[in-house]
């Protein structure tokens, strides 16, 4: 009996002294109201370890390791500005990276096997290349577009850039690999140009310091992305020629594209929306990869492959097309341009050659690290060295 008093004392001394505690050590947790328990980024980088493990193999702990550091910018001179920031820049270590390039032929290709998939049923041309054993000769860039980079392992950060006299700022911060699909494109004098998803505007504006361009059109059908585009190009460019005919805004769905303007373009660039990797690993806020965008993730391959096939349309006979994205996946790119090329042929009755970009790795391998044996294309891969990228792109020609 005395035994049970004893018990039922300690108890109440026991809950006596939970009741003491103060409430906020002893409430569980609220999930909901603080954070989310899987958040997008985690998600995102368990896809790509599931992914791209595989995809790339060895290569991968290095490539993650660099995407989950702090990337590179590049500072895009603007070529309207009055203010002469070149000096600047390059007081501060700076080098232009289009002009720090290896300019010597690139060596034979003699031991590089020619990498090719047929579509046996329609005879569409897969290869990468039909000049292996032979000599690649340098491609020929635009001299007019400048853009620096900080040396090879360095982080250090670009200042904001200035307005001039007229408020037009001196430089635009961007990934340097980006300027890539846009000197691909090889705009020459003249050359009607369509930006087919061109917010926000990065790649508009450098197309534009080509000063070739002989008329633009930049559309992409969100509105929202267009308003950052317009401002993007008020402060970069001069108000004369932001409202001039030369260059024109659009807000269409860019897969219809080849149902408004067929046959029409000499230069096209497809800066395709994909699973912009760097920004689902860091970044939270606009997470495509957030559940409630798993739909929209999953039908990227589609849009991609819809907007191509616009693209190709659009662009004459003899016309060129870039392909570009901002993500490693291989569905996303290699196998988007494989099915586009069939089924231009096998639908549109276009034929279309792929343009071999070997020569670009070799000019700029001093600033950007490539991924080595793709079967159409070249991308940049992030590296702790020179963390640019990713950035993938596949130049077709179109021939008929």
């Amino acid at each position: 009996m005395a035994l049970l008093l004893d018990s039922r004392l300690l108890l109440r001394r026991v809950t006596d002294l939970r009741c003491l505690t103060p409430r906020r050590h002893r409430v569980k947790e609220k999930w909901a109201e603080t954070r989310t328990k899987h958040p997008p980024t985690r998600l995102a980088l368990q896809h790509f370890d599931a992914t791209y493990n595989v995809q790339l193999g060895q290569l991968w702990p290095s490539v993650r390791a660099a995407f989950l550091s702090e990337r590179k910018y590049g500072a895009l001179l603007n070529n309207f500005s009055h203010d002469a920031v070149l000096a600047d820049l390059e007081a501060q270590g700076c080098r232009d990276f289009l002009s720090d390039t290896d300019t010597e032929v690139q060596p034979c290709l003699e031991q590089e096997s020619e990498v090719a998939a047929e579509e046996e049923s329609s005879g569409v041309s897969m290869k990468k290349s039909d000049t292996d054993g032979q000599q690649l000769s340098p491609l020929q860039l635009s001299p007019n577009i400048k853009c620096l980079v900080f040396p090879r392992g360095d982080i250090t950060r670009f200042k904001p850039a200035r307005p001039d006299m007229c408020g037009l700022l001196g430089y635009y911060l961007m990934d340097a690999a980006s300027v890539l699909p846009c000197l691909v494109l090889d705009v020459q004098e003249g050359h009607n140009v369509l930006d087919l998803c061109a917010a926000p505007g990065g790649k508009t504006l450098a197309l534009l310091q080509t000063q070739s361009v002989g008329f633009l059109c930049a559309n992409d059908n969100s509105v929202s992305r267009i308003s950052r585009l317009r401002k993007v190009l008020h402060s970069y460019v001069p108000k004369p020629l932001s409202s001039d005919e030369k260059l024109r805004i659009t807000s269409f769905d860019g897969t219809k594209w080849g149902e408004i303007e067929r046959n029409t373009f000499d230069r096209v660039l497809v800066d395709a929306p994909c699973t912009t990797d760097r920004h689902s690993l860091m970044e939270d806020d606009n997470n495509i990869f957030s559940k409630n965008r798993t739909g929209e993730r999953r039908r990227l391959p589609q849009l991609q492959l819809e907007l191509l096939l616009a693209g190709i349309q659009a662009a004459i006979p003899g016309g060129e097309i870039l392909y570009s994205t901002c993500t490693l996946s291989q569905i996303q790119n290699l196998g988007v341009v494989e099915q586009a090329i069939y089924l231009a042929q096998e639908n549109h009755g276009i034929h279309l050659q792929v343009v071999d970009l070997r020569p670009l790795t070799h000019m700029f391998r001093k600033t950007f690290h490539f991924a080595p044996d793709l079967q159409l294309g070249e991308m940049v891969i992030p590296h702790l060295a020179a963390n640019f990228g990713p950035i993938y792109m596949c130049k077709l020609r179109r021939l008929t």
